[in-house]
């Protein structure tokens, strides 16, 4: 992964991602956050379900839409950890993997053992 690439790409897709944490029971979590780069990691306020979640498994993702129709989604996956401080609780992600996704032509073959989606590793 290019953290380099990886900036770029954040900047363009914007500070409102959506975290996707793991619940107790295995269902994902998914709540909109603005995030921020905090050296390495990217910072953002959550509340407690995602606090909790966060600390328990603190295996999540960070996932922007596209910008239109067919375009690539930016998913980054990460290690969490919990901060708090005077602004609340806060969750540091920092980033393991990131892939610009998006999911191929409906008239597109996928090749043996792929996906079948058009991504780009970051």
């Amino acid at each position: 992964m290019s953290v380099e690439r990886l900036h770029e790409a954040v900047e363009q897709f914007g500070r409102t991602p959506f975290l996707l944490t793991v619940s107790e029971d295995g269902r994902p979590h998914a709540v909109g956050v603005v995030a921020d780069w905090d050296g390495p990691s990217l910072r953002a306020a959550v509340g407690s379900r995602s606090a909790t979640n966060a600390e328990a498994r603190p295996l999540v993702s960070l996932v922007w839409p596209p910008f239109e129709e067919g375009g690539y989604n930016l998913i980054v996956d990460g290690d969490a950890e919990l901060v708090s401080g005077l602004e609340g609780t806060a969750v540091l992600v920092t980033p393991t993997k990131a892939v610009l996704h998006r999911a191929a032509a409906p008239s597109a073959e996928a090749p043996d053992g792929a996906c079948g989606s058009d991504c780009v590793p970051l």
